[in-house]
């Protein structure tokens, strides 16, 4: 692993490490029941099919089929867990990963229980296959369990071989609202470049910040001193210049652009 690697794996660890997990209280009983749906879906779309824990930060499940779309044996899979998948995904790939994965722990972090059971994060990377040439593959993430105490537990990943088989793009990624249908590109290089020359004042930055870190208008007032009106105003020069359609979208083009 890289330096680079190693200081965003390092990042991602220190985020999931500001949930306060109490052992006695996570039912896994709860995770048994899902097994028979999770492998009912492997073999209904021949899908691969994991469960991530984020309290012992380990896979608790893989479908016998994981690692048949690439041609690799499960066992190679499970003797290594994620340190093998990241082996064999492109170098490019598996850095803006890391990256997409920090700022979405970041915004998740920041949700409502409701927001956090309702967004799909998907991935259409490149990665080598047994027979050592790149394909693309679509991964998608979404929360299968919050424990007692709101805490983001287990992550549910499908992946599948992507329609899209160019191997010279890069990462393409989004966030689905499956509710709404809302969808939220994390890399998309158009609004990358228009937003580049972004400049928010520290006003709106430290608002934002709180907008982030769940806080609503009323509060962000109290907190600073400053009315309503004028924090509604802020909120409302920020999405306007970031091209954003809510807080939501704002907090995520923000933190892509290292505003945050």
């Amino acid at each position: 692993m890289s330096k680079n690697q190693q200081d965003l794996a390092n990042t991602y660890v220190e985020l999931l490490n500001q949930q306060k997990f109490v052992s006695k209280d996570l039912d896994y009983s709860i995770f048994d029941k899902h097994k028979p749906l999770l492998q009912s879906l492997a073999n209904l779309g021949n899908s691969g099919i994991s469960v991530f824990d984020l309290f012992k930060k380990e896979h608790l499940f893989y479908s016998p089929n994981f690692g048949e779309l690439l041609g690799y044996d499960l066992p190679q899979i499970e003797e290594k867990g994620q340190a093998f998948w990241d082996d064999k995904i492109h170098p490019d790939d598996l850095i803006a990963l890391m990256q997409n994965g920090i700022s979405l722990l970041k915004l998740y972090l920041s949700f409502s229980n409701d927001e956090k059971a309702s967004y799909k994060f998907v991935n259409d990377y490149r990665i080598l296959d047994a027979g050592n040439n790149y394909v693309r593959i679509i991964e998608q993430h979404q929360i299968l369990e919050l424990d007692s105490h709101e805490n983001l537990w287990l992550s549910l990943s499908i992946i599948d071989i992507s329609p899209n088989q160019d191997i010279h793009q890069e990462l393409k990624s989004q966030l689905l609202n499956f509710r709404t249908g809302k969808i939220i590109p994390f890399l998309e290089e158009k609004k990358s470049s228009d937003m580049i020359d972004v400049a928010l004042s520290k006003r709106e930055i430290q608002i934002l910040q709180m907008v982030k870190e769940g806080l609503l208008s009323k509060e962000i007032s109290t907190n600073l001193d400053i009315s309503l009106h004028t924090v509604n105003t802020h909120r409302q020069r920020v999405l306007e210049k970031l091209g954003a359609n809510n807080s939501m979208e704002a907090v995520v083009f923000a933190s892509k652009l290292g505003l945050l």
